[in-house]
C-alpha cells in the first residue's frame, strides 16, 4: 500500500495511547485508546525507516564472507563468522520489522498520530 499526504485513512485495530491522569496530585484514572475504524487524513509521509548501523555492518560482513570467506586464512574467517553471529540478532529483528513507511495522520476526532507505521492504515 503506498501511502501519500492528503489520502484518507482509517485505523486498522485499536491503539493504546497511555494512561489518563487526574487530580493534585495525579492519579492514574483509566487508559486512554483510539478505536479502530477512526479515521483520518495523512499530513506527511516520512518514507522508510533507516537501517541501523548494526544493520549495515552485518550486510557489509555478510558480503565480505560471501565473496571472500573462502580464500581468507582460517583465523580471520573464524573471527569474521564470530562477528557476523553477533550481528545476526539485529539483522532477524529488522527482517521481522520489514521496510515500515511512518506516516503522520491528523485523526477526524482531533488528535494527531505521528511516528505511525503504515502498516496500522487502510486506505478509504
Amino acid at each position: 500500500m503506498t501511502l501519500e499526504e492528503g489520502r484518507r485513512v482509517r485505523l486498522a485495530e485499536d491503539l493504546g495511547l497511555g494512561e489518563a491522569l487526574a487530580g493534585q496530585p495525579a492519579a492514574v484514572v483509566g487508559f486512554l485508546s483510539v478505536g479502530a475504524g477512526t479515521e483520518g487524513t495523512v499530513e506527511r509521509v516520512d518514507g522508510e525507516l533507516p537501517e541501523s548501523e548494526e544493520v549495515r555492518e552485518y550486510l557489509r560482513l555478510k558480503a565480505l564472507f560471501e565473496d571472500y570467506g573462502h580464500t581468507m586464512p582460517v583465523a580471520s574467517r573464524e573471527r569474521l563468522e564470530t562477528e557476523i553471529a553477533a550481528l545476526e540478532p539485529k539483522w532477524a529483528a529488522h527482517q521481522e520489522r520489514g521496510n515500515r513507511v511512518t506516516v503522520r495522520v491528523r485523526l477526524d476526532n482531533g488528535l494527531v498520530l505521528d511516528g505511525a507505521h503504515q502498516d496500522i492504515l487502510t486506505p478509504l
